[in-house]
């Protein structure tokens, strides 16, 4: 095994669409593509910023069980369909979007009227369905930015006090991270890794930026940790021993691209 340890670099980029796309690293230090690969999944799953409805209020409409007139889904049917909404936000203050549908046919996100700091990813995303040709379906949707999973015990009070139905929200806009490590060499160095992950979105971020704030977190992460040991020897109490108590090494298994 050497002894140096390579500075890896983005060897290539395989775009497969807009939503995406599988990046190749190399070369890395024997062990360091499993490490890189697992960290950078993890972020990418969890710590992208992205947007989601957190609440909507439907007109002539009080609560979640019950029906809308002329629309054939419940109202909680329609909860589960705004939450496959999915919107590029450009601020990060809470949006309210008007959605106003008459006569029969298929209500589409594609007829929510936005504002200039929000847009549409999915407009042909399917909201409810009007099958009186003398209904409507009025409704107003507040939208959010955000990370990972915030439930409803998490939203704000002010939205609680009001007559607006709750959503849990996913954030989110990467739908799946998959990687895998394999050899690579340099000169007569034969034992290095060479790591591909690959990373499908939702289309509100293309896979090259959520690729590059994932790296961004981790650097912010480490960064802030370096230095970080150069204390006084009795500024832990018990010593390095003591301080270590409690601690245990955990190996998980990761998820490998096939």
């Amino acid at each position: 095994m050497s002894k140096l340890i390579h500075t890896p670099a983005l060897a290539g980029i395989v775009d497969h669409g807009p939503t995406s796309a599988t990046f190749t690293i190399e070369p890395l230090h024997t062990g360091y593509g499993m490490t890189l690969g697992n960290s950078l999944r993890r972020v990418l799953l969890s710590s992208i910023s992205g947007a989601a409805v957190t609440g909507f209020r439907i007109i002539g409409v009080s609560h979640e069980f019950t029906t809308t007139p002329g629309v054939k889904e419940d109202v909680v049917m329609i909860m589960q369909n705004l939450k496959g909404l999915r919107f590029k936000v450009y601020s990060d203050e809470p949006q309210i979007i008007r959605l106003t549908k008459k006569g029969k046919g298929v209500v589409k996100a594609k007829d929510l009227t936005l504002n200039a700091d929000v847009e549409l990813v999915n407009p042909d995303h399917v909201i409810a369905t009007i099958d009186d040709a003398k209904s409507s379906l009025e409704a107003e949707l507040v939208v959010e930015t955000g990370r990972g999973y915030r439930a409803l015990d998490e939203q704000s009070t002010d939205k609680k006090a009001t007559d607006m139905i709750l959503l849990d929200a996913l954030f989110t806009p990467v739908l799946r991270v998959r990687y895998k490590v394999e050899n690579t060499r340099v000169g007569q160095m034969t034992d290095l890794d060479r790591l591909l992950i690959s990373i499908d979105t939702d289309g509100s971020i293309t896979p090259r930026d959520a690729f590059e704030e994932a790296a961004a977190i981790l650097v912010n992460q480490y960064t802030a940790l370096a230095g970080q040991t150069k204390v006084e020897a009795g500024a832990t109490l018990g010593g390095s021993e003591a301080a270590g108590e409690g601690l245990e090494d955990v190996e998980e298994p990761a998820e490998l691209m096939t």
